[in-house]
């Protein structure tokens, strides 16, 4: 297995005949996820950084099965880098991937030229599986249709199948056969008929539990922004194209032009923008509050915790009935 540690061009690595393994979904999604965590803290790493980081690191130095990691030094967590030392340290093979700043074609084309020359696939073979992982993408959007057109799928449901497709669970295509599945179930499903439809921004939860939390209050999320990014939707005439449009790894300006085309089509009564600690993507929240001025914004910040505490409980219920009040 081939670790990565946030969405790069899997295309490359299925091509070569190897299997891409989310190391943040391994990671979230354990019996016991904070075990991962407080191992890198026992291993000497601070407290006071990301939790996604620490349990990334705990994944893969328990896991016997993962030997090579794709970090993305460019686009993503700016502790990446101390990541891979670490890890290099522990003997792990760790191969860089940075997405350009400034969306430059040429430096993304160069940046999976690069990747697929460690991996031996050709750009044929690259187009090739792009063809087909789209296939299964496209049941992806339909699931997201199924959330906030046809309000037939949960907020915790969309949420779980978009995030899936940054590795699509390691097997694509047992990954279609799950999805062709559930959407049978849920275009049987009566609509729902929540008071508020909710955007949620930012990366994916710590606590998933936010999702039954907020539908307990008649609130239902139709929109996870980078969850919806990371299943590719603007798909383009080529891998590249693709992965320009893929807003995750680029600027807050190029995601706050996607996000507010969202918002609008989507019909959103209010906005929820998730940070972590220690994180530098806290200090953009002055630019989407700016930005996102029509629109109610709540920051909730996730930390050591891995569960819903109860002060971010109040704040979020505080929020939704302000946005009923104010609907």
């Amino acid at each position: 297995m081939v670790g990565i540690t946030t969405t790069i061009p899997v295309e490359v690595i299925y091509a070569s005949g190897e299997i891409p393994c989310d190391l943040n979904n391994i990671f979230i999604t354990a019996e016991h996820p904070i075990d991962y965590s407080e191992y890198a803290v026992m291993q000497g790493y601070p407290r006071n950084i990301c939790q996604w980081i620490k349990g990334i690191y705990g994944v893969v130095s328990k896991r016997e099965d993962i030997q090579t990691v794709i970090a993305v030094t460019q686009g993503d967590c700016s502790n990446t880098h101390a990541l891979m030392e670490t890890l290099e340290l522990k003997g792990q093979t760790v191969i860089p991937f940075a997405y350009p700043y400034d969306r430059s074609p040429g430096g993304l084309r160069f940046a999976i030229h690069q990747l697929a020359q460690t991996f031996q696939v050709d750009w044929k073979e690259i187009e090739k599986t792009r063809d087909y992982l789209n296939s299964i993408r496209k049941l992806a959007w339909r699931i997201d249709e199924l959330t906030w057109r046809e309000n037939k799928v949960t907020g915790f449901e969309n949420h779980l199948f978009l995030v899936s497709t940054s590795d699509f669970e390691s097997d694509p295509e047992a990954f279609k056969n799950k999805l062709s599945e559930f959407i049978k179930k849920a275009e049987k499903r009566e609509s729902k008929k929540d008071e508020l439809r909710l955007a949620y921004i930012g990366v994916p939860p710590i606590f998933p539990q936010i999702y039954d939390y907020l539908e307990s209050m008649d609130a239902r999320v139709v929109y996870n922004e980078t969850q919806y990014e990371f299943s590719l939707p603007d798909m383009g005439n080529d891998i590249v194209e693709q992965y320009l449009n893929y807003s995750y790894p680029y600027s807050v300006f190029y995601r706050l032009k996607k996000i507010k085309k969202e918002l609008e089509r989507r019909r959103i009564d209010g906005v929820i923008n998730y940070v972590q600690s220690f994180c530098f993507r806290q200090i953009e929240e002055i630019i989407i509050r700016e930005k996102l001025g029509e629109y109610p914004v709540l920051t909730v910040e996730g930390g050591e915790n891995i569960y819903l505490d109860e002060r971010t409980k109040l704040r979020i219920q505080a929020f939704v009935e302000m946005l009923i009040r104010r609907k």
